[in-house]
C-alpha cells in the first residue's frame, strides 16, 4: 500500500526575509499512452484547482520554472502562468527508453514479449486501464534502463540523474525570501528529495511512485541549505475521483 503525506495546508511556514520556498509541482494527469505528453481533461482540471488553491492561500510566485515536456508547461500555464523553461526539470523520455529496450527484451524474454504485445493491443481502447497503470512491462524496461544493461539512443539513467541534480545549484542559490514554483514530474521530484535526504535511487523511485498528479512538494531554503517542508500535498483536490497517479 502506498502511503502519502497529505497536508490540510502546506504554507504554515514562518515567513521572514531569510527563508525561501520552492514548490515542486508534479504535472496534472497526462494523456493516453500513445499521446502521453499532454494533459487529459482531468489533468487540466487538476491544474485549474491548483491555481485556485494558490490564490486562496495568497501564494504569489516571484519566479516560475518548468521542464520542457508539454504536460509540465501546460500545467504551469493553467495554474499560474507562462513559465521559464529549464531542461533540468524535464522528465526522461519513456518513449525513447521503450523504443531502445523493449525490442531487446522481446527477443530475450518470452513472457515480456507476450505481455508487451498484450499491452499494445489493450492500448487501442481509450478507456483501457493500461493507460493509467504502471505495469510489469514498464517496470522491466525501466529497470533495464536504470541498470545500464543495454546501450540505447538517447539519455542514459546516469545522464538523466546528473541533469536533474544539476538543478540543486539553481535551488540553493535562490534569493532569500522568494517563493518559486517548479512544474516538473515524479522522477525529478523523487531524485531531488533523495539527494536532499541522502537517500538512494530506490527511495527516489518509491517517492516518485507515490506522487499524485498536480501534487505539491515544498522545499524550505535557508542560507542555501534545502530541506523538505512538505511532500505530495493534494490539498487542492477534495474530489477523490480527481486524485490520480499517472
Amino acid at each position: 500500500m502506498q502511503t502519502t503525506l497529505l497536508f490540510p495546508s502546506i504554507v504554515r511556514i514562518p515567513d521572514n526575509n531569510k527563508l525561501s520556498r520552492i514548490f515542486l509541482v508534479r504535472h496534472g494527469q497526462a494523456g493516453l499512452r500513445h499521446d502521453y505528453d499532454t494533459l487529459s481533461p482531468v489533468g487540466r482540471q487538476q491544474a485549474k484547482l491548483l491555481g485556485e488553491w494558490f490564490q486562496a492561500e495568497k501564494i504569489k510566485f516571484q519566479q516560475v520554472f518548468a521542464g520542457n515536456r508539454k504536460r509540465q508547461i501546460e500545467t504551469a500555464e493553467i495554474a499560474v502562468g507562462v513559465p521559464e523553461l529549464h531542461d533540468g526539470f524535464t522528465e526522461f523520455d519513456l518513449d525513447v527508453v521503450y523504443a531502445g529496450i523493449a525490442p531487446i527484451l522481446c527477443q530475450k524474454d518470452e513472457q515480456f514479449n507476450l505481455e508487451y504485445n498484450q499491452m499494445l493491443d489493450q492500448m487501442k481502447a481509450h478507456d483501457a486501464p493500461v493507460h493509467r497503470q504502471w505495469n510489469r512491462c514498464d517496470a522491466m524496461v525501466f529497470q533495464a534502463w536504470h541498470s545500464g544493461r543495454y546501450e540505447i539512443e538517447g539519455e542514459s539513467w546516469k545522464q538523466f540523474k546528473e541533469r536533474v541534480l544539476g538543478t540543486l545549484d539553481l535551488i540553493q542559490n535562490m534569493n532569500s525570501g522568494k517563493d518559486v514554483a517548479v512544474f516538473t514530474s515524479a522522477t525529478p521530484i523523487g531524485l531531488l528529495l533523495a539527494a536532499i535526504l541522502g537517500a538512494a535511487d530506490e527511495h527516489a523511485m518509491q517517492m516518485a511512485g507515490a506522487s499524485y498528479n498536480s501534487a505539491v512538494t515544498v522545499l524550505q531554503l535557508r542560507d542555501g541549505k534545502p530541506r523538505m517542508g512538505g511532500f505530495n500535498s493534494i490539498a487542492h483536490i477534495s474530489d477523490p475521483t480527481l486524485r490520480t497517479l499517472r
